[in-house]
This record gives C-alpha cells, structure tokens and sequence, in this order.
C-alpha cells in the first residue's frame, strides 16, 4: 500500500483526534484543584484566590518536581 505526501499551507495545524486527552486531563486537574481549594477556603476571597490557583495548577506540578530533583 502506498501513501500519499500531504502538504500542509502555511498556517495549517496538524491535529489528530487522539490529541485530545490532554486538555482532558487538565480539565479534570483544574476540577479537581478548584474543589480542593475551595473547600480548604476561610473566607470568599480566599476562594476566589483557590479558583485562580486551580486555573495555574501545572505550575506549582513542576516547580516542585524541579525542586525535588535538585535543577
């Protein structure tokens, strides 16, 4: 069987259907992030405060995998 070369235009993006798992995966770490700090939460602000911590989850996952393996 013989495939075919596909030439992409400029600006084009290469996307499969399989690529999706990982805003999956993040979707379900800010769920679950956001309810963490939600419930741990004193106050409204500090709420608030967890929402935006859930949204920058993957930050703090490898600062402090960085800082465990000494880098």
């Amino acid at each position: 069987m013989i495939k075919k070369k596909v030439k992409m235009k400029k600006g084009e993006a290469c996307c499969t259907s399989n690529s999706s798992c990982g805003g999956c995966g993040y979707f379900l770490g800010f769920i679950g992030a956001a309810i963490y700090y939600i419930t741990t939460a004193t106050g409204f602000w500090n709420g608030v405060l967890g929402i935006l911590k859930a949204a920058i989850w993957p930050v703090f996952v490898v600062f402090e995998l960085l800082a465990h393996i000494g880098a």
